[in-house]
């Protein structure tokens, strides 16, 4: 177990923390209107679907990073959805369960479908293409959606700061795609100051252009 291997997954366990939150927000609105005997099943059946849908998602975008440029351009990605987590305010008032089983489940796997994709791309670029830790990172994301929403939304309520810890976090993995880019990787070998300088700039540019455009964009609504 080497030191990139764990780094990995302290990366991928970061990830799923911060971007679960989202998805347990749309399992909570999605299930709201369900009667409390009906509730506990469409999140587990809403939950169970849309985590094989997202590991065969997760497969799919380990083997497609494995083409040339691929894992860069998810790293660019990657970046400009770390930089979305800070400047796009939160709404999450279009989310509709219904008030039967099947249209909670439906929309939470629709949901998770169309809002999982940041969490799919950033572990399967963590992962650099280890099956293992893409299955502990799938694994580590359940606990986090059904039992640690509530504790993630207070925490950012609570303290705004960890969603900028969290947004690093999407930065750095970026940065560890763009570098392990095989057409791109003997750039940052051979320059270890190009390598590190090439981190900070990306990680702060992201947390300053964040800070901006919130600021910015919080300046209009008053």
């Amino acid at each position: 177990m080497d030191i990139d291997w764990l780094i990995s997954l302290v990366t991928i366990i970061g990830v799923d923390i911060i971007l679960g939150g989202d998805n347990a927000i749309v399992v909570a609105l999605a299930c709201r209107h369900l009667h409390p005997d009906v509730r506990n099943k469409a999140i587990i059946l809403g939950i169970t679907l849309a985590l094989l849908i997202r590991m065969c998602l997760t497969f799919i975008a380990v083997e497609l990073l494995a083409i040339p440029f691929l894992l860069a351009i998810g790293g660019a990605l990657l970046i400009y959805i770390a930089y979305s987590l800070l400047a796009t305010p939160d709404d999450h008032t279009t989310i509709n369960g219904g008030n039967s089983l099947y249209s909670a489940i439906k929309a939470i796997v629709i949901a998770d479908f169309v809002m999982g994709f940041d969490n799919v791309i950033a572990v399967a670029g963590a992962a650099h293409g280890n099956t293992t830790l893409v299955l502990i990172g799938l694994l580590f994301s359940v606990p986090i959606i059904i039992w640690g929403s509530k504790i993630i939304l207070k925490a950012f309520d609570r303290f705004p700061i960890i969603i900028y810890f969290g947004a690093a976090i999407l930065a750095f993995t970026a940065t560890r795609m763009i570098k392990h880019e095989n057409m791109l990787s003997p750039l940052f070998t051979h320059h270890p100051s190009f390598s590190i300088a090439f981190q900070v700039i990306v990680i702060g540019g992201v947390l300053l252009l964040g800070y901006l455009t919130k600021k910015k964009y919080m300046g209009h609504i008053i």
